[in-house]
């Protein structure tokens, strides 16, 4: 059962994440954080499909998460490879809508942190740099959150110089919408 359950919150996570990215972000050129903010960046440069770019970055991390987080790889590989599948399926709908970039960044946001945090709900997820995160606190005893957070705001600023200040401003938004949503979804309720 629960099988069937992780597997629902993967194809509707990954829904959630596509809309969120294709409908909302990649219009007006703005980003996420980690593996996800990395790909979109070299969309905007050079026209590479994001899913295909997601797959291919975090194939470090998957090899990492093989030798030293077995459990993360197996739960994460079919997020990632699902998630990607579709971001690249519903590339059509870039152009479905014209919103306030503001508005849009947020709706984005919030629709990326229910793709996000349906999958980490039932212990699975598109990998990424969340396991790098944690590699990361666990060598250097800093705070998970804090290397995210960080790990978040290099891409942001990498989105920045690269693509554009607008680009910031928007993506800061959208990862503060991002981060509100997925922790809404994974409280834990006692």
């Amino acid at each position: 059962m629960l099988f069937i359950k992780r597997g629902f919150a993967i194809v509707v996570g990954s829904i959630f994440l596509s809309l969120g990215i294709n409908v909302f972000l990649t219009p007006y050129e703005i980003l996420d954080g980690g593996i996800i903010g990395l790909s979109l960046i070299i969309y905007y440069l050079f026209n590479l499909k994001i899913g295909l770019m997601i797959i291919v970055l975090s194939i470090p991390i998957f090899v990492l998460a093989w030798f030293k987080y077995k459990p993360y790889f197996f739960n994460s590989l079919h997020g990632l490879l699902i998630s990607s599948l579709v971001i690249d399926l519903f590339r059509p709908l870039r152009s479905l809508l014209i919103i306030d970039p503001i508005i849009s960044s947020v709706i984005g946001g919030i629709f990326v942190g229910i793709g996000i945090g349906l999958m980490l709900r039932f212990e699975t997820s598109t990998g990424g740099t969340d396991l790098l995160a944690q590699f990361i606190s666990d060598k250097t005893r800093i705070n998970v959150g804090i290397v995210i957070f960080a790990i978040d705001a290099a891409v942001v600023c990498l989105g920045g110089i690269f693509i554009s200040p607008n680009t910031l401003l928007l993506s800061i938004i959208t990862i503060l919408c991002v981060g509100i949503t997925t922790s809404a979804l994974t409280k834990r309720h006692t």
